[in-house]
C-alpha cells in the first residue's frame, strides 16, 4: 500500500501549493491576469477577425467599437488583432530569452560556486563588467552591429539576465557545498559533475524560477522598449512597443492606438509581478516564518 500511495503525494503537494496561492488575492489576481495572457496569445488567431497586417484605409483612425473592438491605426489595421498577434511576441521572447538565461546562469553559478577560488574571481569579474553596462547603450551597440531583429532583443535579455541568475545559484551553492551530504556524496566517490547535477541544483533551483517568473514582465518591457525605439521587430510584424510608438505618433488623431500598445503591457506586468511575489512567499519558508 506505501508504493501506491508514495506516488500521489508531489500531485498533493502541488495541489496544495495551488491552493494556497489562489486563497492569496494577489495571486488569484495575478494567475488570472497571467492565463487571460497566456489564452489570447495563444488562440489569437481565433479570437481575432482580422489579420493584424491587413491594411483597411478607408477605417483608419476608427474608434472602439463592435467592427473594430479596440478600433484602427493610421493604417486601419484593427488594433485589437494586432494586440493579440503582439503577445505572441512579448510571450516568446521573454520565454525563450529568459530559459536561455536560466539555463547559462545556472551552469555558470553552480561552476563559481563549488570550483577554485580563481575561476569563482574571474567569473564574478565577468559578471560585474556585463552588468555595468546600460541596457540601452547595450542594445544600440547589438543593433548597429546585427541591426534591428528579434535576436539582436534576446541577446540583450540574456547578456543583462544572465549574471543575476549565476550570482544568486553562486551564492547559494557556496552556502551547500559544505554541507554533510555534499561531503557524503563526495567521500563516496561522487564526481563534480553528479554532485551538482543530483545533489546541488535540485537545491538551489527553486528560488531562482521563481526570480525567473518575476523577470518575465521585465523581459516583455525591454522588448516593447527596444520595438518601439524601431530597434526590435521590423514592421509590418505586430509588437506592442511598435503599437504605442504608432499611438504617440498619431496622438492628436486618436488616443486609442496609444491605450492599446500600454494596456496589454500594464496588464501582463501586473499579472506576472502579483503572480511571481505569491509564490515567493507561499514557496520561501523563511518569508513564512516572518510572515
Amino acid at each position: 500500500m506505501s508504493s501506491v500511495a508514495e506516488p500521489a503525494r508531489p500531485r498533493h503537494a502541488g495541489l496544495a501549493a495551488l491552493g494556497r496561492v489562489l486563497a492569496e488575492p494577489m495571486g488569484l489576481f495575478g494567475l488570472a491576469l497571467v492565463v487571460l495572457v497566456i489564452v489570447s496569445a495563444v488562440f489569437a488567431d481565433q479570437l481575432a477577425a482580422y489579420n493584424p497586417t491587413r491594411m483597411m484605409p478607408r477605417d483608419r483612425f476608427a474608434d472602439p467599437g463592435w467592427t473594430h473592438l479596440m478600433g484602427t491605426d493610421h493604417l486601419g489595421r484593427d488594433l485589437f488583432a494586432r494586440v493579440l498577434h503582439g503577445g505572441r511576441i512579448a510571450l516568446w521572447v521573454a520565454l525563450v530569452a529568459t530559459s536561455i538565461s536560466l539555463a547559462l546562469g545556472a551552469v555558470l553559478g553552480l561552476i563559481a560556486g563549488y570550483g577554485p577560488r580563481w575561476l569563482d574571481n574571474l567569473l564574478i569579474l565577468i559578471f560585474d563588467a556585463v552588468k555595468s553596462f546600460p541596457t540601452v547603450m547595450l542594445a544600440l551597440t547589438l543593433v548597429t552591429l546585427f541591426g534591428p531583429s528579434l535576436t539582436a532583443v534576446m541577446v540583450v535579455v540574456v547578456l543583462v539576465a544572465t549574471p543575476s541568475y549565476a550570482r544568486v545559484i553562486r551564492t547559494q551553492t557556496m552556502a551547500l557545498k559544505t554541507s554533510e551530504f555534499i561531503l557524503a556524496a563526495r567521500a563516496m566517490g561522487a564526481g563534480m559533475g553528479r554532485i551538482l547535477r543530483v545533489h546541488v541544483l535540485p537545491n538551489v533551483i527553486g528560488p531562482v524560477l521563481i526570480l525567473a517568473s518575476m523577470d518575465i514582465p521585465v523581459v516583455i518591457a525591454i522588448e516593447a522598449g527596444m520595438s518601439f525605439l524601431g530597434l526590435g521587430v521590423r514592421p509590418p510584424t505586430p509588437s506592442w512597443g511598435a503599437i504605442l510608438n504608432d499611438g504617440f505618433t498619431n496622438i492628436r488623431e486618436t488616443p486609442w492606438i496609444a491605450v492599446a500598445g500600454g494596456l496589454p503591457v500594464i496588464l501582463t506586468t501586473l499579472g506576472f509581478t502579483f503572480l511571481g511575489e505569491t509564490l515567493r512567499d507561499v514557496f520561501d519558508p523563511r518569508l513564512r516564518r516572518e510572515g
